[in-house]
């Protein structure tokens, strides 16, 4: 990112002990003169947001503009958005893995609305919570508080969705294998898989092969190599170039072109 030592932005590890709970944390922060834009991608994660100093702004690809004052969750996200932080505002971002959003809140959330997290659970906790993490200056402490808060309201999982969580077979349907497995049926599979995970298994599928086009096209861009899309096309089981640029104006409203040349502008929360 430009400027770098000014519009501070990184990842954060979390310990083992919460690795099924999050992916990681992301701080991001903005010391320059100017607004700072940036594209996130879509990750069909849900993800929990804190800020701090000036309000950052979210715009989504139907151009609605958000602001956000303290805290809010969002997510899935399954289609890409446009954040903005003003002169002296930050944020941390806490990325929630598969179903740890549902064994948090007891829910999940079904669309990309932004909701403030004391909604969902009827207290002011997170209200409390953020004005403590407020009197707190280096951000590894922040993140430690965080995780501490959560650890009495995380609930175990399921048998269904530690095998939904933990299936690795690729060529093989999940829900088919699962149902067989435990003797439920497929539908009973699915309604949990929506419930808890927010998203259906074809609509991760199909997100899914977008991430892998979109990871060659950057590795492609990395090693300095022209990008080849029917290669692409075929690499990533495509059927043609049009499902592919169909893919790109769903998730991110832009051609993959386009993507191309606004490479510096996009950031991803997916977890390498």
């Amino acid at each position: 990112m430009k400027n770098a030592e000014e519009n501070n932005n990184y990842r954060i590890a979390v310990p083992s002990a919460f690795e099924t709970v999050f992916s990681h944390f992301y701080f991001a922060e903005n010391k320059t003169d100017f607004p700072v834009t940036k594209t996130l991608l879509p990750s069909f994660q849900t993800i929990l947001v804190f800020n701090f100093g000036t309000k950052s702004t979210l715009k989504s690809q139907q151009n609605t503009i958000l602001e956000v004052e303290k805290c809010m969750v969002l997510g899935p996200i399954k289609q890409a958005f446009d954040y903005t932080l003003e002169t002296n505002s930050e944020i941390l971002v806490a990325n929630f893995k598969e179903d740890a959003f549902y064994r948090f809140f007891g829910n999940a959330l079904f669309d990309s609305m932004p909701i403030h997290p004391d909604d969902l659970i009827h207290e002011n906790c997170f209200s409390l919570l953020w004005e403590e993490l407020q009197q707190i200056s280096e951000v590894t402490e922040r993140v430690a508080y965080i995780l501490d808060f959560c650890k009495p309201y995380l609930r175990e999982q399921n048998e269904i969705t530690t095998l939904l969580t933990d299936f690795k077979e690729e060529n093989l349907n999940p829900i088919k294998a699962i149902a067989s497995k435990i003797n439920q049926t497929e539908r009973n599979i699915q309604l949990n898989q929506k419930k808890v995970f927010g998203y259906t298994i074809k609509e991760v599928n199909r997100y899914e092969r977008f991430l892998k086009a979109v990871n060659q096209i950057q590795k492609n861009m990395l090693n300095q190599s022209k990008t080849d899309w029917l290669n692409i096309v075929e690499e990533c089981g495509y059927y043609d170039q049009s499902q592919l640029i169909h893919d790109f104006k769903f998730y991110m409203n832009i051609s993959p072109t386009k993507f191309l040349k606004f490479q510096n502008d996009i950031c991803s929360s997916k977890a390498e």
